[in-house]
């Protein structure tokens, strides 16, 4: 293809994404399922050509921003706190999962050998991370699901690469050891997280002696790709090594990063993955023309694999139900002996994480990068994409309604010690505090008379806005709704003044930027 071509056909796969997404927001759809549903359509479009995706790009592309943006953003503590119950989830549940699947396979396919059947299973056991966070971020789910869910998706595609890579070289060879497996995973994980760490503490060094923030912007923004490729050029987990710089790099950000990188950072950050999410889900669909006719058209593909690849599907998702209520059986067990450091989910807690294991990007890279002439290729391509399909238009667009009907609720455990409220307390009584050591001079004058005025009648009123929350809320809401409308006044007379030309460029602009921050203060205020 002609690059100005390829170029033209990336801009509207831009222009398609937004036009999608207004299109879901309307409509009250996932942007996922609108985007596939969207990607699907464009791929059949007469006179444009059939796309073809690289999975080893795709993976390199997507996968470490997108990793990168999950493990930055992730709460820490409870990350810890919870790390038996994700690696439950991120290994345990996909060797079962693709175990499960090979086995199933196999009986409806006896003549697929069980190297290419594990491939499949390997392929289509890890959720993905891209659809889980486009899941999660339209759902609110308690703490603990919370933070299952994004660890499962952040660490599950090491153990689904693991597998893959196996059952190929399986395949190939014809030989197969479960203890070098094992000895593989450990060592491709711990080797992944001795990157991450080397990784991440250059990253805080580097931060503190830069002053450029634009220089730690970009710096920062292409360590996700550093830190994954060097991880596969040294052949260990490039996944494993993503995520554990991302933990690093998030954890210090609150400290090394300056309010105006953080900020502008922040937004950079969210548009380049709002786009990347947004694109996998595009080329996601983009891809259907080619799996089709990799299998004959639909009503070849329909005939002979429909029936065998809903089986497929079917078992895929009891596999997963199966090992979170076995997983939480054994915890109920071990809570019986007196052991009762972890507490159940429930089986609606177990019904929600279960529903939620949608199959993204990941799994089409995987199917796509599996070599021509290896036994069941077609039907590998095939029931892998219609799981991919299947678990974000059924699973996606229902999951919803799935948390509703559970009726979830925040465990005491699981819950802050302090309400948004108490933390904004405390931190105006330090704040004040500082204020109080700083307003007098080495004589004991008092030399900042409304600074400390100010400040202490700031702590005051937070303090006992926090004592009477419900009190004070409505009103503080219509105070902030006036300091928005004092901001919009503000603005249009400014925005006057310049096009009178009794001000120029640059007053505009430093004037507005004061106008802006003032109207994010008052917006995160009310919310």
């Amino acid at each position: 293809m002609d690059p100005t071509h390829l170029f033209e056909l990336v801009i509207g796969m831009f222009v398609a994404i937004i036009a999608l997404h207004y299109a879901a927001d309307r409509f009250g759809l996932p942007p996922s399922v609108a985007l596939l549903a969207g990607g699907a359509l464009l791929a059949f479009l007469p006179g444009l050509p059939t796309i073809t995706v690289d999975p080893g790009l795709v993976l390199v592309i997507f996968l470490p921003p997108l990793l990168m943006d999950g493990a930055w953003s992730i709460a820490l503590h409870p990350l810890r706190r919870h790390v038996i119950g994700i690696a439950s989830l991120a290994i345990g549940a996909v060797f079962f999962t693709c175990a499960v699947v090979a086995a199933v396979t196999h009986l409806l396919f006896p003549s697929l050998p069980w190297a290419a059947c594990a491939a499949l299973g390997a392929i289509v056991s890890p959720p993905d991370a891209v659809s889980a966070r486009a899941i999660l971020q339209r759902v609110r789910l308690p703490r603990r699901l919370q933070i299952l869910l994004e660890g499962e998706s952040l660490l599950n595609d090491a153990s689904g690469l693991v597998l893959f890579r196996f059952a190929v070289a399986a395949a190939v060879t014809g030989g197969f050891s479960a203890v070098d497996a094992a000895g593989s995973f450990l060592l491709l994980a711990a080797g992944g997280a001795f990157v991450g760490i080397v990784v991440g503490t250059v990253w805080v060094l580097f931060v503190r002696r830069l002053g450029d923030e634009y220089l730690i912007i970009a710096g920062t923004t292409l360590l996700c790709w550093a830190s994954y490729l060097l991880g596969e050029l040294i052949h260990v987990s490039g996944v494993i090594a993503t995520v554990t710089a991302g933990l690093i790099m998030g954890w210090y950000q609150h400290t090394v990063l300056s309010a105006s990188t953080r900020m502008r950072g922040t937004s950079f950050w969210t548009v380049i993955v709002f786009l990347m999410e947004a694109a996998v889900f595009i080329l996601i669909g983009l891809s259907l023309r080619g799996v089709v006719e990799r299998g004959g058209g639909f009503g070849v593909v329909a005939a002979t694999m429909g029936l065998p690849i809903l089986a497929i599907l079917v078992a895929l998702t009891l596999a997963r139900f199966a090992w979170l209520f076995g997983s939480d059986l054994v915890i109920k067990f071990c809570n019986l002996l007196g052991f009762d450091r972890y507490t159940p989910l429930g089986s609606r807690g177990v019904t929600v994480i279960g529903w939620a294991g949608v199959r993204g990007v990941v799994t089409l890279a995987l199917a796509l990068s599996v070599p021509e002439g290896f036994p069941g290729r077609d039907l590998i391509l095939v029931t892998s994409f219609a799981v991919i399909v299947g678990t974000v238009l059924v699973q996606g667009t229902t999951l919803g309604h799935v948390i509703s009907w559970a009726r979830l609720t925040e465990p005491e455990a699981e819950r802050a010690h302090l309400s948004m409220s108490q933390a904004e307390a405390a931190m105006a009584q330090a704040q004040f505090a500082t204020v109080q050591s700083l307003a007098y001079d080495k004589e004991g004058n008092l030399i900042h008379p409304q600074l400390l005025e100010r400040y202490q009648r700031r702590a005051v009123a937070i303090i006992d806005y926090a004592a009477r929350t419900d009190h004070y809320s409505p009103i503080l809401h219509a105070h902030f709704d006036v300091v928005l409308e004092a901001v919009a006044t503000g603005r249009r007379e400014l925005i006057r003044l310049h096009r009178a030309g009794e001000i120029d460029d640059e007053t505009l602009h430093e004037l507005e930027r004061d106008l802006d921050l003032e109207e994010l203060s008052a917006i995160s205020a009310k919310s």
